[in-house]
């Protein structure tokens, strides 16, 4: 008996579940929680002692790997000094100072606890600009565990096969209109019936939450103008994707500016962090400079402005994102010719550096081409990459990340235990 299935069993008395989070419960792959000791750069280390080759990354914000020196004295520095004070500090000026240089469509940026807390957030805030109530959404698309947003979404809610939830009323719900992702002819019916009642869209431009779908070339401009069209707005949720694909973004990738850009993760280097930011116009609507409300006893909490602050700025050196690009092509190379060797139904999709392996025959499109892929296979997949020492998302509908810290001897072990994992697939599965 493993300590990993000790700790679970004692988790389980006091938190539902055993886990504080649905998408860590490995119920989707047959297999109960690892529970982690500790991380350095690439690897993470269970408690009994096992070393792995980590993809999961604290689900994105890991992009230094983990427990990188610098940001570590900085925590250090700061921690010294206090942990919270619930006053205004020089940090949250800084911080928020880097993400209106770093992201084109933000000129003010309010700073909150989660990327869920970000997207209500910033839901509310659409809605009291416009003057109108009912949101957008895509199929697949999770934007945290807010109210309007649980209708069809995804990450632990399409892992563990829930459309929606429980605890939400139906005019809440009715005031959520979702459509396909990709699909640009059925949002525009959905405006011209819905389009003076419509506050805003909301999508990620590029998903992670059903796995790593690309947008169609034109999608992200079309949704621009039929939004500039109706007078609605456009809301990028970058929580998952902000700083990950380029240092500007997903935004900056496609050259398409939205009208409120929600953050978290890679902002806070690896503690909570959410942040929702746009024009001065619109941002200008929250309190107290304007009658939108939302407050936050820990938000702009001085040690994840100190972690954000420090990771970005590590993130500026000179060919950050080249060198990650490098290592993610290193990767889909192998993964790639592991797939066609072995004459497997399985896709893989990448977006920088985050990726997907799908295991079904053709590409992935949207939710509903996502849906069709094969669990039972993903599950025989994941257990034999732990078995060989790789750490990943336990669902097949997550991203994997890359992070700067990986080298060529992960990348290596990876690609061999990738095409011993896809073997054990085929032998058992896909026949």
């Amino acid at each position: 008996m493993s300590k990993s299935v000790d700790l679970f069993s004692e988790a389980k008395k006091f938190i539902p579940g055993g886990v504080n989070s649905p998408a860590r419960a490995f119920k989707a792959v047959n297999n109960n929680p690892i529970f982690i000791e500790r991380g350095k750069g690439s690897l993470i280390y269970d408690v009994d002692a096992n070393e792995y080759i980590d993809y999961v990354g604290s689900w994105g914000p890991m992009i230094l790997g983990y427990n990188d020196p610098i940001v570590i004295e900085a925590l250090q520095r700061q921690l010294m000094k206090g942990t919270s004070f619930g006053a205004p500090t020089e940090l949250e000026t800084t911080l928020a100072s880097m993400v209106v240089d770093a992201i084109d469509s933000i000129d003010k940026v309010r700073m909150v606890n989660s990327g869920t807390e970000a997207t209500m957030s910033a839901l509310r805030l659409a809605r009291g600009y416009t003057g109108r109530d009912k949101i957008v959404k895509m199929e697949g698309c999770y934007h945290g565990h807010g109210d309007s947003l649980l209708v069809e979404a995804g990450s632990g809610l399409t892992t563990l096969g829930i459309a929606g939830s429980p605890g939400i009323p139906d005019q809440i719900a009715n005031e959520t209109i979702v459509v396909p992702y990709n699909d640009l002819d059925i949002l525009e019916n959905v405006f011209k019936n819905y389009g003076d009642e419509i506050a805003a869209v909301i999508l990620e431009p590029v998903t992670g939450n059903m796995g790593v779908i690309a947008p169609k070339v034109g999608y992200l401009e079309g949704l621009r103008e039929l939004t500039d069209k109706y007078g609605s707005l456009l809301i990028f949720d970058e929580v998952m994707t902000g700083f990950r694909l380029a240092y500007g973004g997903a935004q900056e990738i496609y050259c398409v500016e939205p009208d409120l850009t929600t953050l978290g993760k890679i902002i806070g280097g690896g503690l909570p962090v959410g942040a929702y930011g746009g024009k001065a116009e619109i941002m200008d609507c929250v309190a107290p400079e304007g009658g939108v409300y939302q407050a936050g006893t820990l938000s702009g909490n001085p040690l994840a402005m100190t972690a954000g602050i420090t990771t970005l700025r590590l993130l500026q050196r000179a060919n950050t994102y080249d060198y990650l690009e490098q290592k993610a092509e290193i990767l889909e190379e192998g993964f790639k010719a592991n797939i066609k060797e072995l004459d497997i139904d399985a896709t893989f999709s990448r977006v920088g550096s985050m990726f997907t392996i799908f295991f079904g025959p053709g590409q992935v499109k949207d939710y509903k081409s996502a849906q069709s892929s094969n669990t039972d296979a993903f599950a025989i997949y994941f257990n034999r990459m732990l078995e060989e020492g790789i750490y990943l998302p336990p669902s097949q509908f997550e991203a994997n990340f890359i992070s700067l810290a990986h080298n060529d001897r992960d990348l290596d072990k990876t690609i061999v235990a990738n095409y011993k994992a896809l073997k054990e697939v085929k032998g058992n599965i896909l026949k």
